[in-house]
């Protein structure tokens, strides 16, 4: 049985993407936020998340490993991992710990590639893109072995903030 996995990153204080996602996909069976929260952890209500370099709350860990299906998936924010646009300390992270898949955020663009044998996510920024494209998220399934991966677009409320 397919497993769907809403995956989000950079929210940077706003809660109104957070609320869409779980509104949105009440059945989806896991929610990831790979960090820039900067919101307190009660309001993230079913997401398993992690400290991004804006996060001053500390009530986050700096990672997490999932055990979903047949995967282990590192969540990690970036920030610390992630070198002149090289992913060699993330995939040999997600090695060491036995991982095949690492979702991450921190750069707001939206990434989906293989690198050495580890399927490397990044949802964009829920918020705002830096690369001009409209704010992300994406949608994994994991069905068995095989994992799919959708690119979605948000449109967030406008405020003084956004």
């Amino acid at each position: 049985m397919a497993i769907r996995v809403i995956i989000c990153s950079d929210s940077h204080g706003r809660s109104d993407g957070l609320e869409y996602l779980k509104k949105t996909y009440p059945d989806a069976d896991y929610f990831i936020h790979c960090g820039d929260i900067e919101l307190p952890k009660y309001m993230l209500g079913g997401f398993a998340a992690v400290q991004g370099n804006n996060d001053f709350y500390n009530e986050f860990p700096q990672q997490l490993v999932l055990e979903i299906g047949m995967h282990r998936i590192l969540v990690v924010h970036g920030h610390r991992d992630l070198f002149w646009r090289s992913f060699d300390a993330l995939c040999g992270k997600a090695s060491a710990l036995g991982c095949d898949i690492v979702c991450f955020g921190h750069t707001h663009i939206y990434h989906d590639s293989v690198e050495d044998g580890i399927r490397m996510l990044n949802p964009g920024s829920i918020w705002h893109n830096r690369d001009g494209s409209p704010a992300s998220y994406m949608i994994m399934t994991l069905d068995g072995e095989n994992i799919d991966v959708q690119k979605m677009t948000y449109e967030p409320k406008k405020t003084n903030r956004g």
